[in-house]
């Protein structure tokens, strides 16, 4: 295929990785390529497979370079096993980043082995001492951020004042919120409850010179509700949040579903409702919302539900696009002159005792 042009927007691409790769994978290409015509891509897999399916979309094919790879992330591999392989479709994409060949890179694979590979390859900036899962998540009021959503187990303090700094810029650049509201997610509203290191992390943020609109606490059940535009927590309690949240979500829909069909006129009045079935469903439609970003690497990695299909796919590829148009990275950088954690978190721990 032809060489990408230096001066386009280009994206790297895992195309091995996912459930349903490469076909996915190219399908949801075809739709993000509709959207963003100027945008071009590195598409790393197996040739056989990669290649006939590109075929099928010439217009997709022309803003296309493929590169054979010889070997796959599987999603039962450990970290450990490949974060080394650099013949594997997701290391080659990700070192694309690293090279300066594309701005960011896209995989719906393994989770644990994109997130190794790319602070192995990407590096943390500067001042940041951990990286972050971050999504976008639907509310009554709209949408807002939340991270971590599994990076990082345990976390500190500073981690998770960190952390809020970097959901602040990503809720300013994704959501076009001047200035986001930023809670710290806890099992109570109230400055005695919570872990200490949650306590902690309140005080950096207060006594910080982040200029963040920080709200306090934040308990599970106010999520849906719109109190926070930005929702921090560790990548444990975060990951549990989200599962949790989709799981009453399909829930709900479920539970709907099932009363119609039992109801006979629920049955009768379906006509009548389809509008607001339909708006219902879209807002909930969790494809619209994928794409999950690896915050705080010196490049941007996005991962994408390994189970999506087309139009979610190009969603997450959507997000790739639209924080490498905003320099989300680089934002990152100059917040992060300004700010002095390291120093004010010692000084907040020292007063503790």
């Amino acid at each position: 295929m032809e060489q990408v042009l230096s001066d386009n927007l280009v994206i790297s691409i895992d195309a091995m990785g996912g459930d349903n790769s490469p076909r996915v994978v190219i399908e949801g290409l075809v739709e993000a390529s509709l959207k963003n015509p100027d945008v071009r891509f590195l598409v790393y897999g197996d040739e056989g497979k990669v290649k006939p399916l590109l075929n099928k979309y010439p217009r997709l094919k022309e803003k296309c370079e493929l590169r054979h790879a010889t070997e796959v992330v599987r999603n039962e591999d450990k970290p450990s096993q490949v974060i080394r392989n650099r013949n594997t479709s997701m290391y080659m994409a990700i070192d694309a980043v690293r090279r300066g060949e594309a701005k960011a890179i896209v995989s719906a694979g393994n989770t644990g082995a994109l997130m190794a590979i790319s602070k192995l390859s990407l590096k943390t900036i500067q001042k940041i001492h951990r990286p972050a899962i971050v999504t976008i998540m639907p509310s009554i009021a709209g949408k807002y951020v939340m991270l971590d959503l599994g990076a990082n187990t345990e976390c500190d303090a500073l981690n998770l004042a960190e952390f809020a700094l970097m959901g602040n810029i990503v809720a300013q650049h994704a959501l076009g919120i001047a200035r986001p509201r930023v809670g710290l997610l806890n099992i109570g509203a109230e400055d005695m409850k919570g872990k200490e290191e949650i306590k902690q992390a309140a005080q950096i943020i207060k006594n910080s010179h982040m200029n963040i609109e920080f709200v306090g606490f934040v308990e599970p059940h106010d999520l849906p509700f719109g109190k926070a535009d930005v929702v921090v927590a560790d990548g444990f309690t975060g990951n549990i949040a989200l599962k949790s949240i989709e799981g009453a979500a399909k829930l709900i829909m479920t539970k709907i579903k099932n009363a119609i069909k039992t109801s006979p006129l629920a049955i009768l009045g379906l006509p009548f409702m389809m509008g607001v079935k339909l708006k219902l469903k879209k807002s909930l439609d969790p494809r619209l919302y994928n794409g999950a970003m690896f915050v705080g690497l010196n490049g941007l990695s996005v991962k994408s539900h390994g189970g999506t299909d087309a139009l979610g796919y190009s969603v997450a590829v959507g997000h790739a696009i639209s924080m490498v148009r905003q320099d989300f990275v680089a934002t990152i950088r100059e917040e992060l002159e300004h700010v002095d954690l390291d120093e004010l978190s010692q000084e907040i721990i020292y007063d503790a005792y």
